[in-house]
């Protein structure tokens, strides 16, 4: 299978990551390697899938932390695995806990304390990054965790492309005209800068930001993208964990 993995999180042998493909057991049209139980696709198929990404990880299914994504500003601080309710970011300061972002053109992020040893990860769209899901864990990682801007290494996963994320009207006079493209009376909305400015205000060196440069949208014979693909589009699971070391 083809997983995707992370350059900045490579130099910390304490993190387990990576970010699953369409790419995966020979899994045929519509859903290919599909990660979600939530989009038609055969769930014997996808309890399968997901068993063989966690091993690649060196992970399993009862060590992953799963939320219920609602394109929310909500937050939940995991202290185990399975499923852990509604939300849209995850942080956990336990070992060999998995938390699991669902994609398929939305910004998931990825983020590393490297002196308080704890992880967080987000799930952005449009909805997400209007209401400052990012800004909003960064904040509570610090006010809760004591966790400081200065001391995070962020991923940010594949996700869709100025250039293929067209909004309306009403989508776009959400967002500063700085994260816009007007081309042909249409909007094209860049949602991925939008979240590293984000990081960026909040504190976090630049250089301890790393950014994908996949467009899911693109990228059609690598990746699930729910806007060129709609109803038969699969879902990608990026994964970050604390490595559980006896």
């Amino acid at each position: 299978m083809k997983i995707i993995y992370s350059r900045l999180f490579e130099r910390f042998p304490e993190i387990i990551f990576g970010f699953s493909t369409k790419v995966g057991l020979n899994r045929p049209a519509p859903y290919y390697f599909n990660l979600s139980l939530s989009v038609g696709d055969d769930s014997n198929n996808v309890i399968e899938n997901r068993n063989f990404f966690f091993k690649q990880l060196g992970l399993s299914s009862n060590e992953i932390a799963y939320q219920r994504q609602i394109h929310s500003d909500l937050i939940s601080i995991v202290d185990r695995a399975g499923f852990v309710g509604e939300s849209d970011a995850m942080i956990t300061s336990k070992k060999g806990i998995g938390l699991a972002i669902s994609a398929a053109d939305c910004v998931p992020i990825f983020i590393y304390d490297k002196k308080n040893n704890l992880i967080a990860a987000v799930h952005s769209g449009w909805r997400g990054t209007y209401k400052k899901i990012l800004a909003k864990t960064l904040l509570k990682l610090q006010y809760e965790f004591n966790s400081m801007p200065n001391n995070l290494f962020v991923c940010l996963g594949p996700s869709i492309s100025q250039k293929k994320y067209e909004v309306g009207q009403d989508v776009a006079n959400l967002f500063d005209e700085k994260y816009l493209i007007k081309k042909n009376n249409k909007f094209y909305l860049n949602i991925v800068q939008a979240n590293i400015d984000m990081l960026l205000n909040a504190g976090v060196p630049e250089n301890n930001i790393e950014q994908s440069n996949l467009c899911t949208f693109e990228e059609k014979n690598l990746l699930h993208s729910y806007r060129r693909d709609g109803k038969n589009s699969g879902r990608s699971l990026g994964i970050i964990a604390l490595k559980n070391v006896d």
